[in-house]
């Protein structure tokens, strides 16, 4: 898909991602700050949706890593699952009523810019704490130098990571599109509906997928091996 690229501070832009990238930021904080607005021991519908997801991956991280190092982790993988979540959900809404000159808005996930930007924090962040919990030790342990082909088989692991994490949301995204657009252009009234509401069920699990992921690289770098 072409995307609406604007010259800003002598960058080449995609605006087009860029809006609906801060659509999806605000109607989140949003969202968060209606469900926290008025926290009771009787949870409102909308509170209880959100401890039930806090809890489920304050759960998740408290299997895969201790429960300090998970208190530690949640807010970032609780961040992750929600952005992209949302992300993914604005992707659903009829933006192609909105005309351009040049490109489309869509979901800020079919732009491999945006999945590669996450996909870098998520390494650069498990390679911090993996280095912050085992020092250098951290790279002996993931390059086991029991021979020069074990050791660019781990290094290559570590870099590929965060273009498998890219990869995967951005195909399954943009894949997702484009075939509710070529049923739309069929028929746009009944023949796309199915597939519209199975692109918000892929759009769940892509966001799942996404941070469980991200939970298993942050627990194998901060995780000590028992002697």
């Amino acid at each position: 898909m072409e995307h609406w690229i604007v010259k800003l501070f002598g960058y080449d832009v995609n605006m087009d991602t860029l809006i609906t990238m801060w659509t999806a930021m605000v109607l989140l904080i949003i969202v968060s700050l209606l469900a926290t607005r008025k926290l009771s021991i009787f949870p409102t519908k909308i509170q209880l949706i959100f401890e039930g997801i806090i809890n489920y991956f304050t759960d998740i991280a408290s299997t895969n890593m201790n429960e300090k190092e998970a208190r530690k982790h949640t807010p970032l993988l609780l961040t992750l699952f929600m952005f992209i979540l949302s992300a993914n959900l604005l992707g659903q809404l009829p933006w192609k009523l909105i005309h351009l000159s040049e490109g489309e808005l869509a979901s800020c996930n079919n732009d491999i810019n945006m999945t590669a930007a996450m996909a870098i924090v998520v390494s650069v962040y498990y390679v911090f704490y993996g280095i912050k919990t085992k020092g250098f030790h951290f790279f002996i342990e993931n390059f086991k130098i029991d021979g020069i082909m074990v050791a660019l088989v781990d290094l290559l692991e570590l870099v590929v990571r965060p273009f498998s994490l890219a990869l995967r949301l951005f195909a399954n995204i943009m894949a997702g599109e484009i075939l509710v657009f070529t049923f739309a252009s069929m028929c746009a009234v009944f023949l796309p509906i199915p597939f519209m509401f199975f692109e918000i069920f892929v759009a769940v699990v892509q966001a799942l997928v996404f941070t469980l992921l991200s939970t298993t690289y942050i627990s194998l770098a901060v995780n000590k091996e028992e002697e």
